[in-house]
């Protein structure tokens, strides 16, 4: 079992880490015109101190991953709109790279990596936006303290949201197969975390907790994804750890394994298969059909399948 620590932070920051920066105007929300271009990814940061997020509720898919000390963050994915700002913005591990491998060079924003895991980010198929290639896209917030108040402005890394078509995650949308399980509520457990997803027939959503607390955005907005997927999947300690020396977890996103599948208020078993770091997920109902997903928002819970 990992060692618990309060905060899982890396080795190094870009200079909007370091110091604060001016609050800028947003600019409005743009919403996608064209399928032209690649998707947006931000790591958010988790933790208590980090919340409210800003920006949460306006991403297309949202993947939650283990990292040091059993704790938890989130990759939001944009593509179809980009909100004015998201955050807190935080560091990027080694599973995120593997992750994106699935789309066509995506825009990659995050705070900085570990100094040994900074050349691979920078030799992966796709464009790195920290503050140290792009500081005039950040700003710090000035109600929570460092790190947990830098924000980036989406659209002065990518100039327009590119479509639905950027989303190659290989994720199947129409109406639910038969069959599956009345669910009213659905918790995952890290070491140090956990999300609870409840259905609300009102919303046609999952209301998201994290932490026992209920998840809002800095808008008041209750994130209420129309799919979760609980995705099992082996998580090992790779090469890097933290500042505290906390192993850094990776998790395995190519390969095939178990899932469930959170629609509709019903819960249906599924397997998912990715074979390569180029393909989208596939996801197969028990009966053996492609399984659709929800229109609307998508979480993906990574979680660890049974050795």
């Amino acid at each position: 079992m990992m060692t618990t620590s309060l905060t899982a932070g890396c080795t190094r920051h870009g200079p909007a880490d370091d110091a604060r920066a001016p609050h800028r105007t947003p600019s409005p929300t743009r919403t996608a015109t064209s399928a032209d271009g690649s998707v947006l990814a931000v790591k958010i940061d988790n933790v208590p101190a980090a919340r409210p997020q800003t920006g949460l509720d306006a991403a297309d898919v949202v993947y939650a991953e283990q990292v040091e000390g059993g704790l938890s963050r989130l990759m939001a994915v944009y593509a179809t709109t980009l909100p004015e700002a998201v955050g807190p913005v935080r560091s990027a591990r080694e599973s995120d790279l593997e992750l994106l491998r699935q789309f066509h060079e995506p825009t990659l924003a995050f705070s900085g990596a570990q100094s040994k895991l900074l050349p691979l980010i920078h030799q992966a198929p796709l464009r790195a936006e920290s503050p140290d290639e792009a500081a005039d896209a950040y700003y710090r917030g000035t109600d929570r303290a460092a790190p947990h108040n830098l924000y980036l402005h989406p659209d002065r890394v990518l100039p327009s949201a590119p479509g639905k078509a950027a989303l190659t995650t290989g994720f199947r949308y129409g109406p639910a197969p038969s069959g599956g399980t009345p669910e009213s509520s659905r918790t995952v457990r890290y070491p140090s975390a956990r999300f609870a997803f409840t259905w609300s027939a009102r919303r046609g959503g999952w209301l998201v907790a994290m932490d026992g607390t209920p998840t809002v955005t800095t808008d008041g907005d209750r994130p209420a994804p129309a799919t979760v997927v609980v995705q099992y999947v082996k998580i090992r300690s790779s090469r890097y750890h933290d500042a505290l020396g906390n192993p850094t977890p990776f998790t395995e996103t190519v390969g095939s394994g178990k899932a469930e599948v959170l629609r509709d208020g019903r819960s249906f078993d599924a397997t998912w298969s990715r074979p390569g770091a180029t393909d989208g997920t596939a996801f197969t109902a028990a009966d053996g059909t492609p399984m659709n997903f929800a229109a609307g928002q998508v979480w993906v819970v990574f979680a660890a399948a049974s050795p």
